[in-house]
């Protein structure tokens, strides 16, 4: 099982701050979770394919095409600061 956090507006868009679920096999990446991810939630999609999204595997911030092990315990997606 793995939790998937939302942080910023993502966690707006998703309507939820945390879901638990057991993840396909066949995703591989941090980019194909934001895209399955995406294809069960078009909003949510179009949120996490903005720009300057970031996302941590069992918090450690990493890039899109970073291999997603198959036993990651968390993964969080951040929307952009803004400073003011």
């Amino acid at each position: 099982m793995t939790k998937i956090l939302f942080f910023g507006r993502l966690r707006d868009a998703a309507g939820l701050a945390e879901l638990s679920c057991c993840l396909p096999q066949s995703l591989r990446t941090v980019a194909e979770v934001r895209q399955w991810l995406g294809a069960r939630d078009p909003n949510l999609g179009q949120a996490l394919a903005a720009p300057g999204v970031r996302v941590a595997v069992d918090q450690t911030f990493c890039a899109s095409e970073q291999a997603c092990a198959a036993g990651a315990q968390e993964i969080a997606f951040m929307s952009p600061l803004s400073g003011g």
